[in-house]
């Protein structure tokens, strides 16, 4: 086939360079009175010339049909070393050097092949090319002035023509080409609409919607051009003639959502929020409008909020949108967002959920999933949802310390301290990262009675951050629990109550510190501070153990009853109530 083709080619480029003997020099001749300026000396070749030209145009061809231009442009620079006033072989150097990225190499070819054939259209188009990809656009509206006045079947460039006119800012010369183009193609809406651009541009208002009104009149039934026209007014500041154009179009199509979507922007603009809202909802609920522009308009009303107002329309939308759009991954994410800011944790996870189920390859939405069942202390959904957000994003620390930390709430500690160390090593030189993981990991190991990897994290999360509260509380009170170390725990829960003095939990720490070291009196005054403001149960047990110690029996017994009646004291209150002595 490909040889078959090459014959082919052959045939023609014979024809093509036995024209610079026989059609060329005529039409030289023609042109040598009207433009001698232009006029070119004929080359006579010999036949061995020829020949070889031929041979070398050939092969370029061939190389061109293969996209091999730089072998093509080879031939047909050796060509034009024996045919240099040949049309064809200056146009194919001009073109193939385009192709190659030289613009500016291909001009001077790209004008010869002009010069030697003027009535080439070709020709004509591949130098204004030239001129366009150099923005010499003067240049190349001269091209396609030739062009379209002088060769006759042309008119279809007279469009090339007005952008370039368009590109310079010469309205009115494009104005007067889109006339020729409706004189010889009659009404057409890309025309029309161009010719509404320009007289917007030129401030002239009434010729910009009569050349709307034109199009509605050649297709009354067609929406686009009524809303075309009511987006112009609507611009231009004539609200109740904009809304009444956008009614026109929804009689016409009542299914338009985009219709819609106008129409309750400019009732919103008369402050006609109700019937806006009526329309806004019959967009969202259609189908047809696209969930980017339904993304777009819900990002705005997050933006809003809170507010409850706000946040009514908002979730109604977003609850149109997903409706609308079951199978759309970004609908939930939106409706997610929406409830998030409205401060609907559950609807906002719930939504989120359904997001990834449809495109589980976003970290964002897994991650406000797993902090929404964070909040929620809803811990079983969490351990669900941090493993499942794993198998996406096996290397994220983020979710390991979620999924341990849920793990730690439910007491599965082994579990616990398999993800946070997991997490820990992928956190890497991340300080905050580093810190939380060893908080936990300190709580972890405590509970699995590890006590010196559980002293081991602590100290670490001390190391990046020695005033963190968590790490003094915790560390501090594990080892009054244990009587290990109880100066260095009696320096943490200083070092604490120092910036807390008020919080009745880290008093409870401290005091219970010096009731490990059998400072009773001092024990006394911290944890009297503490159930004053507070009516944890662990607070009052403790406090009624040191009235216990201090030989206070009888208000140690009404404390142990109190902490057992608000629930959550020891396995051994009963015990002490029982008996009416302490336990230890």
């Amino acid at each position: 086939m490909l040889k078959r083709g090459l014959t082919i080619v052959a045939a023609l480029c014979g024809l093509v360079l036995a024209s610079e003997n026989s059609y060329a020099q005529s039409e030289r001749k023609k042109e040598k009175n009207a433009a001698p300026q232009a006029a070119v000396p004929p080359l006579v070749l010999s036949q061995q010339e020829q020949q070889l030209s031929e041979s070398y145009f050939l092969e370029g061809m061939k190389f061109f049909v293969l996209e091999e231009y730089n072998k093509a442009l080879d031939r047909f620079q050796r060509t034009y070393a024996i045919s240099p006033n040949n049309a064809a072989v200056n146009y194919k150097l001009a073109e193939t050097s385009l192709l190659l990225g030289n613009v500016r190499g291909a001009l001077p070819f790209a004008k010869a092949a002009l010069e030697l054939e003027p009535k080439n259209p070709y020709y004509h188009l591949l130098l204004a090319q030239i001129y366009s990809n150099q923005q010499e656009y003067d240049d190349a509206i001269k091209v396609y002035a030739r062009l379209t006045q002088e060769l006759p079947h042309t008119e279809q460039y007279l469009f090339n023509l007005t952008d370039l006119y368009l590109a310079k800012n010469r309205l009115d010369d494009a104005l007067r080409t889109l006339g020729q183009i409706e004189e010889k193609y009659g009404l057409i809406e890309e025309i029309s609409f161009k010719k509404q651009q320009i007289y917007l541009k030129q401030n002239n208002l009434s010729k910009a919607l009569q050349e709307g009104e034109n199009l509605i009149s050649s297709k009354p039934e067609e929406v686009r051009y009524l809303l075309a026209q009511a987006e112009i007014l609507a611009a231009n500041k004539k609200i109740n003639e904009a809304i009444s154009m956008a009614q026109k179009a929804l009689t016409v199509a009542p299914d338009n959502a985009y219709g819609r979507l106008m129409l309750a922007d400019l009732l919103q603009q008369q402050g006609k929020t109700a019937e806006a809202d009526t329309q806004l909802e019959l967009a969202f609920g259609n189908p047809s409008l696209d969930i980017d522009s339904k993304v777009k308009i819900l990002v705005d009303y997050i933006r809003r909020l809170p507010n409850d107002k706000v946040a009514a329309q908002a979730i109604k939308l977003a609850e149109l949108t997903t409706k609308a759009h079951p199978r759309e991954a970004k609908a939930y994410a939106v409706a997610g967002d929406v409830f998030v800011n409205a401060g609907r944790k559950l609807p906002a996870r719930d939504s989120y959920v359904k997001a990834v189920a449809l495109d589980p390859g976003h970290y964002k939405i897994w991650q406000q999933i797993v902090l929404l069942d964070g909040e929620m202390n809803q811990n079983d959904s969490l351990v669900v949802h941090s493993e499942r957000a794993l198998e996406f994003f096996p290397n994220q620390p983020m979710f390991w310390f979620y999924n341990g930390t849920a793990y730690l709430i439910n007491k599965n500690y082994a579990k616990a301290t398999k993800s946070l160390e997991y997490g820990r090593r992928l956190a890497g030189n991340n300080r905050d990262l580093q810190l939380q993981f060893n908080l936990q990991l300190g709580d972890a190991y405590h509970s699995l009675e590890q006590y010196p990897l559980s002293d081991q994290a602590y100290e670490a999360a001390l190391a990046i951050e020695p005033n963190n509260p968590h790490a003094l509380n915790n560390y501090s009170y594990f080892l009054s629990v244990r009587g290990q170390n109880l100066p260095k725990a009696k320096a943490l829960a200083s070092t604490l109550v120092a910036q807390y003095p008020d919080n009745p939990t880290y008093l409870d720490t401290y005091a219970w510190v010096l009731y490990k070291m059998k400072d009773y009196q001092e024990a006394k005054r911290l944890l009297e501070k503490a159930v004053a403001v507070s009516s944890d149960a662990t607070i009052i047990e403790h406090y009624g153990d040191v009235l216990y110690q201090l030989g206070q029996r009888d208000l140690a017994l009404k404390q142990w009853v109190r902490a057992n009646q608000v629930g959550g004291a020891s396995e051994g209150i009963s015990k002490k109530i029982k008996d009416k002595r302490l336990y230890e």
